[in-house]
């Protein structure tokens, strides 16, 4: 869910729709808008000599795009054996349940309600599937239920709406906190840093290949955006929507809404720090 388009300085991306790793596959869902960018990225994950396969985020309840998906595992010679979710949010599980009837699959992810079957998913567990290994990751700010998954053998990581391919992420207030935000983005950096990870799978938007350089933007974008709501409220501003107007001036109006989650997020922060 982004709250900007494509912005100076950062980093492009590369591989949209198909192979973008030797073992992630992207089935774009048809579901493009302001918020969603081209669309949900639902990841086909498997060994290239596994008949087994994992689905990252079954996308939203679209019967066509839930099939493509199946379809895309078969024409690979591969069975859907798992479904996860990295967050709640109907663009990216919506059809989960849908999708489980299709492949007979459990449904994993953080928040109970979400999960079919009895397992969740808990920080630093490795999900394995027909030799597949997934490390969770957990990376609340966007949503409190939001993970990533580190696929260690692709030196990727996937990022659902945490960094997305192009634009940034809305920090979804109440609901999502600025400061867990910046913990998860430090905490991507690390993996970038200390465990050699240099893809980035997105929720949306298309493949970044310089993951450490992605992450570093975010975080420079996000101090850049605090200073300057933390500047706009020093100069009188008050609401959110009349700091959003100011600070966001730029961007597309139809992403104000979005937008003003996020100020809400950041005044929070702000107040919280005893900075405004």
């Amino acid at each position: 869910m982004t709250d900007a388009a494509m912005l100076p300085g950062q980093p492009r991306g590369g591989v949209l729709s198909g192979r973008a790793t030797d073992r992630a596959v992207n089935v774009l869902a048809p579901n493009p808008s302001a918020m969603t960018l081209d669309g949900t990225n639902t990841w086909l994950l498997s060994e290239p000599d596994s008949d087994l396969a994992v689905v990252v985020d079954p996308g939203p309840l679209d019967e066509g795009h839930l099939k493509a998906v199946v379809a895309a595992a078969e024409e690979r010679g591969k069975r859907v054996a798992l479904t996860l979710l990295t967050h709640g949010h109907p663009d990216h599980a919506e059809g989960a349940s849908r999708f489980a009837e299709l492949t007979g699959t459990r449904v994993r992810a953080l928040d109970p309600e979400l999960r079919l079957g009895d397992e969740g998913l808990a920080a630093g567990e490795t999900v394995r599937v027909g030799g597949l290994e997934l490390v969770v990751v957990p990376t609340p700010g966007h949503t409190a239920d939001s993970l990533s998954f580190h696929l260690p053998a692709d030196r990727a990581v996937l990022t659902g709406d945490t960094v997305l391919g192009r634009g940034t992420t809305v920090v979804a207030h109440p609901d999502g906190r600025l400061g867990d935000y910046l913990d998860s983005l430090r905490r991507l950096r690390s993996l970038t840093v200390d465990d050699g990870v240099r893809t980035v799978l997105p929720g949306h938007g298309p493949v970044l290949e310089d993951a450490q350089g992605a992450v570093e933007y975010y975080l420079a974008h996000r101090a850049n955006r605090l200073a300057q709501v933390e500047t706009a409220v020093e100069n009188g501003l008050e609401t959110a929507s009349e700091v959003v107007a100011h600070v966001y001036r730029d961007v597309d109006r139809s992403l104000w809404p979005a937008a003003e989650l996020s100020v809400r997020a950041q005044l929070e922060y702000l107040r919280d720090h005893g900075l405004i």
